[in-house]
């Protein structure tokens, strides 16, 4: 039988994790949207080749007017649907040409799964916050 001290220290890391999940997530679409306002600063346009794809990471190959080849080491920002030897257009920032997007793709397109992660954390943290909860009343009530 677990201890009410136990009980109130699962809940607190309960809780931790699901709002530092929820924080992390909401940092991903800050972050997304900085390195749109960094591109849009500056924008460059160019090309591309899509030179492998996958649904978290996609490499591409552009190059700028000065003719120098860019292979971005963190491949292409938003790269749903592309498949390689595709070729796209694509938006870089001119002072960092490895931080490139899909042309036309913005950070809007981040709001949606990181809602979705946060909606599915609270989905699976609150009934065991509330259990948890009603436990330990129940265990004060009766002891």
């Amino acid at each position: 039988m677990s201890t009410p001290k136990v009980r109130r220290r699962a809940r607190i890391s309960v809780l931790i994790v699901a709002t530092g999940i929820s924080v992390l997530s909401f940092l991903l679409v800050v972050a997304a949207w900085q390195n749109d306002r960094t591109i849009a600063s500056d924008e460059g346009r160019a090309t591309a080749e899509v030179l492998s794809a996958g649904k978290l990471r996609s490499a591409i190959s552009f190059v700028t007017p000065d003719g120098v080849t860019h292979n971005p080491q963190l491949g292409v920002l938003y790269p749903t649907n592309l498949v390689a030897g595709q070729r796209i257009d694509v938006e870089y920032s001119k002072e960092d040409p490895d931080l490139v997007r899909v042309s036309g793709r913005n950070a809007s397109v981040a709001l949606i799964p990181a809602a979705s992660v946060i909606v599915v954390t609270w989905l699976i943290a609150t009934p065991v916050l509330l259990v948890s909860k009603r436990r330990e009343r129940q265990g004060v009530s009766s002891g």
